[in-house]
């Protein structure tokens, strides 16, 4: 089991559940690219790992060009490593990787409000589901009108949690465009629109906790 996030990433080179995961949390970038509006396209990665989703997707994207990012990751080690690959794509002007706390609102400022919001990996390390209502709640602090959130939850014993994220989602005010299931059934990515207006200032500084530890992920 890994001890840590940096070690969890390598799941990625063994773990098919991740691997159809990360597959489909590209296919929704891109389509999130597709259907911004022209012009500059912001984006913020919350707990963002060494950014593979994202900058995966911008390796053949027609509109790399047009992104400006803010990834925040706490994770040294996946900073060094995301920053190599934004070096390697020749967009360092344009993507900043954040090594802070995802957590706290002020890492943000700047870079908000988002056209597109990616929060994979991080609605099955809440503690509870009063953590995750507590965290959309905030997500207006760092969307625009109409801006995709993407987003994934992993399935534990049988129970299908993104279905509650699904249903907390709309009731929080975001639209679904799609969702998906792995093929092995046991991981949920999905992608939704934001139908309510921009909050400048956050609700709280600190507008979620994450508590999960990587040899529990889900």
């Amino acid at each position: 089991m890994p001890k840590d996030w940096f070690e969890w990433h390598d799941l990625y080179k063994t773990e098919p559940r991740l691997q159809q995961r990360l597959e489909i949390v590209r296919e929704f970038i891109a389509h999130s690219l597709n259907f911004s509006p022209s012009g500059v396209i912001r984006v913020v990665s919350v707990c963002a790992g060494d950014g593979r989703d994202l900058l995966g997707t911008l390796v053949n994207h027609p509109r790399a060009q047009d992104v400006h990012a803010r990834l925040v990751e706490l994770n040294p080690q996946l900073v060094e490593r995301g920053k190599a690959t934004i070096e390697s794509l020749g967009l360092t002007k344009q993507i900043e990787f954040i090594n802070g706390d995802a957590t706290i609102a002020s890492n943000y400022l700047g870079a908000v409000p988002a056209d597109i919001v990616i929060v994979c990996g991080v609605f099955g390390n809440l503690a509870d589901e009063n953590e995750l209502n507590r965290l959309l709640g905030n997500l207006s602090f760092l969307s625009k009108k109409g801006a995709f959130v993407i987003w994934t939850r992993g399935h534990s014993n049988s129970i299908p949690h993104s279905e509650t994220v699904r249903t907390s989602l709309q009731k929080a005010g975001f639209a679904e465009v799609n969702f998906k299931l792995t093929a092995t059934g046991d991981m949920g990515i999905g992608i939704h629109r934001y139908l309510g207006e921009n909050v400048p200032e956050p609700k709280e500084q600190q507008f979620f906790v994450f508590s999960g530890i990587a040899n529990r992920a889900r």
